[in-house]
Order: C-alpha cells, then sequence, then structure tokens
C-alpha cells in the first residue's frame, strides 16, 4: 500500500476518472443556494440532483468531483459526535463519480476495484476488502442484486460478497424519485493476529472502528412514485461517494482521520499556541484533546461556508455557522487556556494546505479571517461572563433551573446546547422543558406587544384573482372590491381592502408599500398603506367605504411613489458600485427603502474608508448622470435570467419565471419585484449619510436621493455657511476650527494648570486642620473648588501624605452640591469598621442627594447646596 499525502490522493481519483473519460467538476457551494429542501450540501451527488430527476442533461454523461459537504443539522447531523471519536466530521469531502445514464454495474464495480487495488493507484491490499450488495426484499417485489454480485465475483471471492437489507444496501433520493440497490466497499484494519481470530465478513456493518465502509456505490434504476410503488426508469445511472477523510485514513495508515495531513497542520499550531501536547487520546478526561479536533474540524466548516457566501447570523444558516464556532471558541477557551481570539489564525494555514483545490479559501483568505475575528471577539466578550455566571448558578437536585439556562441564552448568548453541554461536564443535567417555557414565554410576550383582532374576510366578490399592474400604472379605473375585513390592534380600528386590479405595490422585498386614494364614486377613501398576504394586495384604509359594490378607481401617490422608486434604484447602483469598489463579497444582506430614505445591510469584514465611500457615491452619480434607461425583462425563465449573469440572493426564493432588472448589463443586473425609475437620472442625486456595523462582518449604508439628498445637502451647505459666518467669511473654515480647537486646548491646559496650583496651595493649609479621632487621622472641609477631578486629585494626594486617614471633602461643582470621602485602604485591611459608601449615604442626606462607592471611596451629589456645611460637621460623628 502506497503511502501518499492527501493532495496526492485527492489527485489520483480524480487522475483515474479522467482517463476513463470523467469530466472533472468542480466542487458545488458548501451553502446549498438552489435547493430549498437543503440548507447545506450534504452529498456528492447534491448539485446533479436535477440529472437524475430527468430536469436537466449533462454536455458529459461521465462526472466526477470532489464535493464539499456539511452534516449538521435535519437527520444528517454530527456536530455533538465531532471530538469524540476519531471519525466524525462536520464538514468534509465526498469523492465521486457519476454516469448520467451511461455505464452502469459492470464498468462502476469494475474501475472502484482498479482504482481500489492497482499498483498504479492506492494499491490497497485486497485480502483486506469486502463487497455488500441487495440481498433484495420481497415486500417490495425486489430479488437480489444478482447483476451486482456477478460483476463484484471476478474480482473477489464470493465469501467476500456479503447480502445485507435495504437499511444498508438501498439508497433513495428522498421519498420520492430516483432510488436504487448500492454495493459499497468496507475494509478491514485490524492486525494479522486479529483478523486470524475473527473473520472481518462477521464485522462488516457491525459498527467496528476498524472494520469501516470507504466506498458506495449507488445503482440508481428505480423511481419511487408517491404511492410509494417503484417503477423502472428508462435509463440508469451511477452515484458514487467516498469519504475523503476516512480513505486518508486508510491509506496513510492512521486509526483516526485528525491524525491525517488534513489536521495534522491545524492541531500542530494549536499545540504551539496552548503549550498542550496532543495525544491521540479518546478517554473522556482528555479534554485538550478533544478540544484541538473539535477546533480543527470546525474551522474548516466555518471557512468553507463564509468562502462560498454564508456569514455567521442570527438566524437560519447563518445561526448554523455562528454555533459551530461558538462552540469551537467553547472549547479552546475552557480547554485549551486561551481566551484571545484564535480561530482566525488558523485561516491562513487551511488557505494554504487546501488552496490548490478549493481556490475560493485563497481568494478570499484576508475576508475570512477578519469576518471570524469579528465574531470570536464578540462572542468572547459574553462567553466569560456567562461562563462566571454559570458557575455561580443555584444548583438544586443536580438539575440547572431552565428559567437560569433562559437567562444564558437571554443574556449572554449561550445556545442551548452549550449550556447542556457544560452542565454535563459537570454531571448536571438543564431543565430543557422549564427553559422551552421561558423561551415560549418570551415568544408569547412579543406577539402580545403586537397583538390584534382580525377579522372574517367579507367576500363582496367572488371567482377572481388580483391583478398587479402598477408597473405600468399608477391609476386604474373600474376596479371592484373582491373583500374586506376589519382588524382591530392597540391603536384602534382600520380596514383591509383587496380589489381584483390594483396599481398600489405590497409591501415586500424590503421596500415598503403605497399609499393613495381609492374612489368610489365621489367618496374618497385615503388608502395609508399597502401589504401583500402570499397573492393578496391589500389596501389599508381609515374606513369603508359607503358602496363597497361601486366600481373604483384606485389612484397611487405618485410623488411618493417615484421617491421610493428613486431610492429602490438607488440601492441597485449603489449594490453594484459596493462590488466594484469592495469586491463581489459585498452581498446584499437586507434593505429598507422608503420614500424618505434608503438602508442597505451588506456583507464586508470591516469599516469602510471615508475614501472607498467617495469611490461608492462617485460611481452611483455618474450612473445617474448617464442616464441609463431601465431594461425590464418580466417572467423569464430563470434558467436563462442565470444565463444572463443576473444576481441572484443567498436566501432569496425563486419561482421558474422571474423578472429581472438591468441597468447597463455591464454594471447592475439583478432578480428584483419592486418598483424603479424609468431611467437613472430621474434619481436626481445620490448620497450616502452614514456607515456602520449592525453585526459581524455586515455593515449598513443609510442614503438619500432625489429631493431628500437636495434638502439634506442645502441644510448641510447652511450650517457650514452659518460657521463661517461666526469667522468672519474666511476661506479656509476648517483651519479655523483647527485653530479654535488647538487655542481651547491650550485654555483648558492653562485652567487646569490654575486649578492644580490652587489645590496644591489649599494642601498645605489642609493639613494643619488634621486631627486625631480614634486612631485616624481625620479631615472633613469645605473646598473652594469648581472641578471634580482636582477635588479628587487633592483628597488622594493628602491621603497618601498623611497616611491612616479619612478625608471629607465638601464642594460646589458646576453649582451642584458634592461630597467625596476617602479612607486610607490600611485602615480597611486593619479591620476598622469603615465603610466610604456606606458613609457619603448618609452624609448625602444633608445636601438632599445620595451617592454609594467602594469601602475607600465614594461620591455623593445633591440638589441643596445650604446644607453641605452640615454634611461636613456631622461627618466626624461617623469615625
Amino acid at each position: 500500500m502506497k503511502k501518499m499525502t492527501s493532495q496526492q490522493i485527492r489527485k489520483k481519483f480524480l487522475d483515474f476518472f479522467a482517463s476513463k473519460g470523467h469530466k472533472i467538476v468542480p466542487s458545488a457551494p458548501i451553502v446549498n443556494k438552489n435547493d430549498p429542501t437543503l440548507m447545506f450540501t450534504n452529498a456528492g451527488m447534491n448539485q446533479f440532483k436535477d440529472f437524475f430527476l430527468g430536469n436537466a442533461t449533462p454536455d458529459n454523461p461521465r462526472i466526477a468531483d470532489t464535493q464539499k459537504c456539511l452534516r449538521v443539522s435535519g437527520k444528517h447531523n454530527d456536530l455533538e459526535e465531532v471530538g469524540t471519536d476519531g471519525t466524525h466530521h462536520t464538514m468534509f469531502e465526498m469523492l465521486g463519480n457519476w454516469s448520467i445514464g451511461d455505464y452502469f454495474k459492470k464498468e462502476a464495480i469494475a474501475w472502484a476495484w482498479e482504482l481500489l487495488t492497482s499498483e498504479e493507484w492506492y494499491g490497497l491490499p485486497k485480502d483486506r476488502l469486502y463487497a455488500s450488495i441487495f440481498e433484495g426484499d420481497k415486500k417490495e417485489g425486489l430479488e437480489r442484486d444478482e447483476e451486482a454480485a456477478e460483476y463484484w465475483n471476478k474480482w473477489v471471492s464470493k465469501d467476500r460478497i456479503l447480502d445485507f437489507d435495504r437499511k444498508d444496501n438501498f439508497w433513495e433520493m428522498g421519498d420520492t424519485g430516483p432510488c436504487g440497490p448500492c454495493s459499497e466497499i468496507h475494509i478491514d484494519l485490524r492486525s494479522d493476529e486479529e483478523r486470524a481470530k475473527v473473520d472481518g465478513a462477521s464485522l462488516v456493518n457491525m459498527d467496528h472502528p476498524e472494520v469501516i465502509e470507504i466506498w458506495n456505490l449507488v445503482f440508481i434504476q428505480f423511481n419511487r412514485k408517491a404511492d410509494g410503488s417503484l417503477e423502472k426508469l428508462p435509463a440508469t445511472h451511477v452515484d458514487t461517494g467516498m469519504g475523503f477523510e476516512r480513505l486518508c485514513l486508510v491509506l496513510q495508515g492512521k486509526t483516526a482521520s485528525y491524525d491525517t495531513d488534513i489536521f495534522t497542520p491545524v492541531i500542530s499550531h494549536l499545540e504551539k499556541v496552548s503549550g498542550k501536547k496532543y495525544s491521540s487520546s479518546y478517554e473522556k478526561s482528555a479534554k485538550s484533546d478533544m478540544a484541538m479536533r473539535v477546533v480543527s474540524d470546525h474551522i474548516r466548516a466555518v471557512s468553507f461556508a463564509i468562502a462560498d457566501g454564508q456569514l455567521p447570523e442570527s438566524t437560519g444558516a447563518g445561526y448554523v455557522i455562528r454555533r459551530i464556532l461558538r462552540r469551537a471558541v467553547r472549547y479552546y477557551y475552557s480547554f485549551l487556556g486561551i481566551e484571545q481570539p484564535l480561530l482566525h489564525e488558523l485561516v491562513p494555514i487551511l488557505a494554504d494546505y487546501f488552496g490548490d483545490t478549493f481556490p475560493e479559501l485563497t481568494g478570499q483568505r484576508d475576508q475570512i479571517a477578519k469576518i471570524i475575528q469579528g465574531e470570536e471577539k464578540a462572542f468572547l466578550n459574553t462567553l466569560d461572563k456567562g461562563i462566571r455566571r454559570f458557575e455561580n448558578l443555584e444548583i438544586k437536585d443536580g438539575v440547572i433551573d431552565g428559567n437560569a439556562a433562559f437567562e444564558l441564552f437571554d443574556t449572554y448568548g449561550f445556545p442551548i446546547d452549550l449550556t447542556l453541554l457544560m452542565a454535563s461536564e459537570k454531571g448536571l443535567s438543564v431543565d430543557e422543558v422549564g427553559f422551552d417555557k421561558a423561551l415560549q414565554a418570551q415568544k408569547d410576550r412579543a406577539r402580545a406587544a403586537a397583538a390584534k383582532q382580525v377579522g372574517d374576510w367579507v367576500v363582496v366578490k367572488d371567482d377572481e384573482e388580483v391583478e398587479f399592474l402598477g408597473y405600468d400604472n399608477l391609476t386604474i379605473a373600474n376596479a371592484k372590491v373582491l373583500k374586506y375585513r376589519i382588524v382591530k390592534t392597540k391603536k384602534g380600528e382600520e380596514f383591509q381592502v383587496v380589489l381584483n386590479k390594483t396599481p398600489f405595490y405590497g409591501e415586500s422585498g424590503g421596500q415598503r408599500g403605497d399609499t393613495g386614494l381609492l374612489w368610489f364614486g365621489e367618496e374618497k377613501i385615503p388608502v395609508i398603506g399597502t401589504q401583500k398576504d402570499n397573492d393578496l394586495i391589500i389596501h389599508l384604509v381609515k374606513k369603508l367605504p359607503i358602496s363597497p359594490e361601486a366600481s373604483v378607481k384606485a389612484e397611487v401617490n405618485a410623488p411618493k411613489r417615484q421617491a421610493i422608486s428613486s431610492n429602490h434604484s438607488a440601492v441597485h447602483l449603489m449594490h453594484a458600485a459596493l462590488h466594484d469598489v469592495l469586491g463581489d463579497h459585498a452581498i446584499q444582506k437586507g434593505q429598507d427603502v422608503d420614500d424618505k430614505r434608503l438602508r442597505f445591510d451588506f456583507s464586508h469584514f470591516g469599516k469602510m474608508t471615508n475614501e472607498e465611500i467617495a469611490k461608492v457615491e462617485i460611481i452611483v452619480n455618474q450612473k445617474i448622470r448617464d442616464n441609463i434607461a431601465l431594461e425590464e425583462n418580466r417572467n423569464m425563465p430563470i434558467e436563462e435570467a442565470k444565463t444572463s449573469g443576473a444576481m441572484m440572493l443567498f436566501g432569496e426564493k425563486y419561482g421558474e419565471f422571474v423578472r429581472m432588472i438591468t441597468f447597463d448589463e455591464n454594471f447592475s443586473r439583478e432578480l428584483c419585484g419592486g418598483t424603479h425609475v424609468p431611467a437613472t437620472g430621474e434619481i436626481g442625486v445620490f448620497k450616502i449619510l452614514a456607515e456602520t456595523g449592525v453585526a459581524a462582518g455586515i455593515r449598513r449604508i443609510e442614503a438619500v436621493t432625489s429631493n431628500a439628498a437636495e434638502v439634506y445637502l442645502n441644510k448641510e451647505l447652511l450650517e457650514l455657511n452659518s460657521i463661517r459666518a461666526l469667522f468672519k467669511n474666511p476661506k479656509n473654515a476648517a483651519k479655523q476650527v483647527v485653530d479654535l480647537q488647538e487655542e481651547n486646548k491650550k485654555l483648558k491646559k492653562q485652567i487646569e494648570q490654575m486649578l492644580t496650583d490652587r489645590a496644591n496651595a489649599l494642601q498645605g493649609n489642609l493639613k494643619q486642620a488634621i486631627q486625631e479621632v480614634n486612631g485616624v487621622n481625620f479631615l472633613s472641609a469645605r473646598i473652594p473648588l469648581d472641578d471634580s477631578n482636582a477635588l479628587k486629585t487633592l483628597a488622594y494626594q493628602l491621603e497618601k501624605e498623611v497616611g491612616n486617614a479619612v478625608i471629607v471633602f465638601g464642594a460646589e461643582i458646576k453649582g451642584k452640591p458634592q461630597l467625596m470621602i476617602t479612607i486610607s485602604k490600611s485602615l480597611i485591611e486593619n479591620g476598622k469598621d469603615l465603610h466610604a459608601g456606606n458613609m457619603i449615604r448618609e452624609l448625602a442626606k444633608e445636601i438632599k442627594g445620595g451617592g454609594g462607592g467602594q469601602a475607600f471611596f465614594a461620591t455623593a451629589g445633591g440638589k441643596d447646596a445650604s446644607g453641605l456645611d452640615n454634611a461636613i460637621a456631622k461627618a466626624i460623628s461617623l469615625i
């Protein structure tokens, strides 16, 4: 058996199938963007699903690749197993070859055997390999897979061809769809002595850690119908999958995939930074070993997901990635003794090692590292506080209260599985039912805050669909009311009206809904907003018409629609400009567009510079001046839209037909259902007001266009001119402001020096007033200083010089009475029953105020300066 690096092993696989006429294709993204049934790509065949379903035809029926996969959700969830043994992973590579209606069992079996055993390729020992086949199923009317058995018998003896049932050897895509028998190849990695004692055939599919499956050959020859029956497919297919990490384990002679060179570079780095040695132990007590496995696995999953466009977020796929990242942080923090961000340091190691096969890591290395670092910092800030809170929880009968677990979730960002993990490490359990109740109560409170009572629809006219005509018209005559209903909210009653045809745009896609008027003859009813409810467009009104059956003229508020459309079109231009200035990673993560301003969230790893913001503005305003005409393609087949290069946003659901909006095919082309200006010149002008961060890796731009931009710019110019006038209209107002600031700094320093000199002068006199009371150097005095810092400095200096002291000062600071107490720490440490915080609260009563502080220093403020002298006189009674 040849010893090979993982890169060589991967290359051998692809080279082998290239030699057999296969097209080698790149891995699909680990984040599944086109299949709503899958959050992440979890198998090699995912990207070829349409080929098996007959929805598409490949240009070459023979395909091979290595596919990035992630199994952390749904029925394929290995997250909690990662680190506990040597083979479970969140992210893994699946080596695969496919035949779409081309070769079948004979070639698939022969080539698998050749690749695995030939000295030219992997050279695995033939006497350690077993093949399993489908034994048949009488209930399904399926016979034993004699064809596969016959082909296998050409390469191995019959005692190495093992029969298994549907559970192990019949593969199905889902409840319906293509399926068929499969043939697994297993290898026995035990020592010769162990093999002599127990036949390996008896250990296949028995979860023995050294008798493992390495390759699954799926023969797709049936279609599972909705009624559960099977029908033969007109064409047969091959779908194989071989776990890359497990193959490396075998070929590199290891017992765990974490000992292969896929993971050892990262583990070596963890050893260096933690000062702990990795011993490959799987004992429960070997926490540092487990932590290194968890971190080395999780950093791959997180890095590849971010490279493929999925940022850590609070919901959906982003939450899964954030959860994996936080689990890694928790392990290195708790078991490797590392309290500073670490994961981001590992990204360059991954990029260097995997970059040849997955160039997306290399191209985005710095960006990925910065996003991860931001997430680490944010979580570490709460993790330390949360762990301290966890350590101080009151435990009753070995159970953590559900409300306490909810507090960790709600206040410290601990997902419930993290609390469960920490609890299990201490031999505790968590009241999960109580946690669920607390979580549900929070949801109920949120719902109650937004509670509304929705009445039943009153149908006026039936059997008609709602037609939106607002792309082309802002006024529609002869519309009819289909139905209406009453909605009661905390603000009062409102009414919802649905028309059979309308120009009103219902709020969706981040664009606010239209307002306007509904005319029922001479009766005018204002529309205060428009919403969408699936295919319904709902007009919100404050009253119902006298005659709902009457013909309706629907009239959109044209100036408001124009302003909204200007802002929405500006979003498209800005999105494209951000790509030009920042890079293609700057993808929309949310938007909120109304008639007054636009707000746009996008993925980016750091604060934009002033120069970058200026560049975006320049590009957008140039496109506005170019007066680019809107190119709108309605009801466009989605595949045609993809081919045209239209931007498709992650997480969006698109139907078979879409609407494509283009402002210059070489600049901005997106799929969008919102309203837009007919040409960019109508936007007028674009001005960015602010660029801020809203989450790790997510930035937000707020901007204005058109009239709102003009109002903003005029206001700014008016303020600037006012400043210029104060300086008697200098040529360079900014320089005048800077000079004034410098002068102000100098004057402040002079004042501070004067106060210091005054305090020093006071210090000598105050020392003379110190008296000994009960073994303490006591001083209480009203100080003629109008600066609290100077007062504090004076108190500290006196205490330091005198020692063994209690100093009480009173002063009027900016017209308000203030008290301050300083006590030598030595007095407190030596057991004197003195506490500045308690004393100050008593004295503050004299100035009608309150305060507090530590045992050795406290302050108080009040409303009655006339009580200062009484407070100072009273202080001696507290010693």
